[in-house]
């Protein structure tokens, strides 16, 4: 048989096959509107993307602006929301200024990207967002990856390199495990070394810092002339977008360079119209922060997780992956919605449930996870060794 006698797919039927014998296999799951579960899955951490105020901002720039931003917001698609919305938002976390990209992915792709570059040194934690990898990879500087929250490891990385510029990345709390990045520490060997600090929020706005600031504002550092930061619209915020924030150079930079910025279409506006409603909702109710920490420590303790969450994130470590596949199975069979986190997610052998806390969640949703996680755990056969 020739080669021209394959189809030219024909190698991902095998590659499904091996995917799934190893429990990788993914597939996508219609959600109804109305829910029919209890959902501790998603990262609408604030409870604020069915808020009627965040509904209503989003139908009244629906109406005024349309459904799209009609081009990229260098030709037709800035839009006032655009500008007021990062002001808004860079007023509440304490940057100088912000820029808002389609998606904090893009935002991650961006900012990365346009502040590295050939000749530079990119340094990045070993659990940063695939975002951020692959910010790392597009951006054709030399890049050194340190173990996880390992800050004399980056400082080692800064101290011996040869560039001219460096960037180190991290996000503030992060997403598969909610653990707190050391941001002090980072920040003051970034400083020793004359090293830019880019910190990805996407888990901490809404949940960690005065308010909900975040986990920047909380260590001291927002408004650093030396600390970038970017975060999604999508999470506590409970709509879609994404935002870099920093110095006013950063954003006359980004305008200039980001090709995730020039060469994309505008946000929606009823993203934002919605992102800025669920901003003046958190600004109202302050306490929603809280709530958020207080109802992921009563889920660790469902799940028999014995440190004291710092995040909406409690991660429970089943294994290997067709093991926390089953698990989540049996919990959605039972009524509740959990994530389940396997590789490329996470390092293999660390398969797990990812729950995710709900400033909204009421007492009974709260006995409905312990009935249902105490027994689908409690089933479970001990992790091997």
């Amino acid at each position: 048989m020739t080669r021209t006698d394959l189809s030219p797919l024909a190698w991902l039927a095998e590659l499904e096959q091996q995917r799934r014998q190893a429990g990788l296999r993914r597939s996508l799951r219609v959600r109804p509107a109305v829910p029919t579960e209890l959902d501790l899955a998603s990262n609408d951490y604030l409870g604020l993307a069915t808020h009627p105020d965040v509904i209503a901002g989003g139908i009244e720039a629906l109406r005024i602006w349309g459904g799209g931003a009609g081009g990229s917001r260098l030709v037709t698609g800035n839009t006032e929301l655009h500008q007021r919305f990062e002001q808004q938002l860079a007023d509440f976390v304490g940057a100088p200024a912000g820029l808002v990209f389609s998606s904090g992915y893009t935002a991650n792709l961006g900012a990365v990207v346009s502040l590295s570059g050939p000749g530079s040194l990119v340094v990045s934690d070993a659990y940063c967002h695939a975002s951020l990898v692959d910010a790392c990879r597009l951006s054709k500087a030399r890049v050194v990856v340190t173990a996880h929250r390992d800050v004399e490891a980056v400082e080692q990385a800064l101290a011996g390199r040869t560039e001219d510029r460096a960037v180190v990345l991290t996000e503030s709390v992060f997403s598969a495990d909610g653990v707190l990045a050391p941001l002090r520490q980072l920040h003051e060997v970034c400083r020793r070394h004359g090293a830019l600090l880019i910190v990805d929020e996407a888990h901490g706005l809404g949940v960690r810092g005065d308010g909900g600031r975040g986990l920047v504002h909380e260590v001291g550092l927002a408004g650093s002339p030396d600390v970038v930061l970017t975060t999604t619209l999508s999470k506590a915020l409970g709509a879609q977008g994404g935002v870099v924030l920093g110095p006013p150079e950063v954003r006359d930079h980004l305008i200039d360079a980001a090709r995730t910025f020039i060469f994309d279409t505008g946000l929606a506006p009823a993203a934002l119209g919605a992102a800025s409603a669920a901003l003046d909702v958190l600004i109202a109710e302050p306490s929603r922060a809280a709530d958020v920490l207080r109802h992921a420590a009563a889920l660790a303790e469902i799940c028999g997780v014995a440190q004291q969450p710092d995040s909406a994130v409690v991660s429970v470590i089943l294994g290997d992956a067709e093991r926390a596949v089953a698990a989540a199975a049996a919990c959605l069979d039972a009524g509740l919605r959990v994530g389940c986190f396997r590789p490329p997610s996470v390092p293999a052998g660390t398969s797990r449930l990812r729950l995710t806390a709900r400033a909204t969640l009421t007492d009974e949703d709260v006995e409905l996870a312990r009935r249902v996680l105490r027994a689908v755990l409690g089933d479970l056969p001990p992790v091997s060794s």
